[in-house]
């Protein structure tokens, strides 16, 4: 893959994720405004982690690895594969239909498992019914998912990106409704996630259909194509069922502590930001290309497409971390202290910013890793580091809580983060060169990274000069925007300057794009 048509896929799938991040942003705003941290938001949390739980174990998880690679590799080889994608459809619908009936009957047992915490106070039974109305959600965004996995192995990338940030426009919808008009804030939140899902399945299954493909679920029956999805798809849907567990032990943590949750919650969602733009933007671009070039036997061309996908990710990333450690506060503060949350509650918010910033780098090579694996339909190996991963987390988790509280989750979960992306650093030497960083792409690192101390001397220096001045609203605000701004504008000066990257090729990318 040439780096202007990479840059440009990715810039697509980018700018759409980042709306939808900016979208989720004011979300949590309203969120923290409207409610505040406390019982009621750590009971929606809660219960919305697990359809979303669920949604990453199944579509995102098992189909992403999966299903994607092999539609592509049917494309590639003008095989059927509307047939396959039906197919698949029919499975994954009967499955999540099972699945959702069985987690509404036994709703509490689950919130039991999840948020231990929430027993004996009213977050339980706030909790638990939440959970049995937003839990349907995962069977329409998993069938969401799926379709988006097939624009996506035909390149057809900006619908399938665009369509999250409909759960964030319904939510903020509901929100400002329910603030205006004095009607219950969460009952309206709740019944939205639903609708959202509903929203995002029906738009791709018209983009499918505009683009000639007619997706409709057939019968589930255990085909030879099925068999082989199958067969790949469990170890990777086990490797995703490990990292939930790991967010789970992030929950069960923080639980012990009213407010927590809230506190962890709005910190990911800062993380989140560059972690969605990029990462994900990476791997959706990445797998399907990945998976195109093997099955012909490209093996200059994978190594291209990856060499792309590392110095493009790192270029982002490497900066949005040393911004994310060394300004967490103030753009917490202008981000989410405003009504019901506190200085307190923004303080702990920052702390825990500061710690996931430390693991921003291998969460977001893990996507880039990750489909050097599942293009060739290895599942297993992802799956066993995953779960040493989780071993990890565990032991820091649980080792650390006696001592620093809810603080250990944020800990445990970027050290386990750096210890995955070790095991598959270490795992794709067996891939040969087309998984090999070019000394090109060697050079570009150490100049990102070089470019990024320098914008983050200049951040701190910032911060430390002119946090003494700031009071009113108006002014963390500016102070925020200058703090970003002014960041980004040295990096990419300097950088520019270094060599780490082209001005020129991104404008170019961008007028493909």
């Amino acid at each position: 893959m040439k780096p202007i048509r990479f840059i440009s896929s990715f810039l697509t799938v980018g700018f759409w994720t980042l709306i939808s991040r900016i979208l989720g942003m004011v979300r949590e705003i309203l969120f923290f405004s409207f409610i505040g941290a406390g019982p009621l938001l750590d009971a929606f949390f809660a219960a919305f982690r697990l359809p979303n739980m669920f949604r990453r174990f199944f579509a995102e998880g098992a189909f992403n690895s999966a299903f994607v690679p092999m539609i592509s590799k049917k494309y590639e080889r003008k095989e059927n594969a509307t047939a396959f994608a039906n197919e698949a459809m029919g499975s994954l619908a009967f499955i999540l239909l099972i699945i959702t009936t069985l987690a509404i009957i036994f709703m509490p047992a689950l919130i039991w498992a999840i948020a231990n915490g929430f027993v004996g106070d009213e977050r339980f039974e706030i909790t638990v019914a939440f959970g049995r109305v937003m839990f349907p959600y995962i069977l329409l965004i998993s069938l969401a998912a799926l379709l988006s996995g097939v624009l996506n192995a035909l390149g057809y990338f900006s619908v399938a990106a665009a369509a999250p940030a409909l759960l964030n426009i319904i939510i903020i919808f509901g929100l400002c409704i329910s603030f205006f008009f004095d009607w219950p804030t969460m009952t309206i939140l709740i019944y939205s996630v639903p609708l959202a899902g509903f929203m995002q399945l029906l738009l791709l299954w018209i983009a499918a259909k505009k683009a000639g493909l007619l997706i409709r679920p057939s019968r589930p029956r255990l085909s030879e194509d099925m068999k082989n999805l199958v067969r790949v798809a469990i170890p990777s849907a086990l490797a995703n069922g490990v990292l939930q567990i790991n967010l789970l032990v992030g929950q069960f943590v923080s639980s012990q502590e009213k407010g927590a949750i809230s506190w962890l919650y709005g910190a990911d969602r800062l993380y989140q930001l560059p972690l969605g733009v990029v990462g994900i933007a990476i791997g959706i671009v990445l797998l399907p290309e990945l998976s195109r070039r093997i099955a012909s036997n490209d093996t200059s061309g994978a190594r291209s497409a990856f060499n792309n996908a590392f110095t493009t990710s790192m270029a982002l990333t490497i900066p949005a971390t040393i911004a994310l450690f060394i300004i967490p506060l103030p753009l917490i503060s202008v981000l989410f202290q405003h009504g019901q949350t506190t200085y307190n509650d923004a303080l702990a918010m920052a702390t825990a910013t500061s710690i996931y910033a430390l693991g921003l780098p291998a969460f977001v090579l893990q996507k880039v890793y990750q489909p050097i694996y599942f293009a060739r339909g290895n599942t297993k190996t992802p799956f066993r580091f995953a779960v040493l991963s989780m071993f990890v987390n565990l032991l820091v988790a649980f080792s650390l809580m006696p001592y620093i509280g809810w603080m250990a989750a944020p800990i445990a979960t970027t050290v386990s983060s750096w210890s995955m992306i070790l095991l598959l650093f270490a795992g794709t030497k067996k891939f040969g060169t087309s998984s090999q960083l070019s000394k090109v792409s060697k050079s570009k690192l150490m100049l990102v990274f070089l470019s990024s101390i320098i914008m983050g001397l200049f951040l701190w220096i910032a911060d430390y000069l002119l946090k003494g001045e700031i009071s009113s609203l108006i002014e963390k605000i500016s102070f925020a925007v200058f703090l970003t701004f002014s960041g980004a504008v040295i990096y990419t000066i300097v950088a520019n300057c270094f060599g780490a990257f082209s001005i020129k090729e991104i404008q170019e990318a961008l007028r493909k794009s």
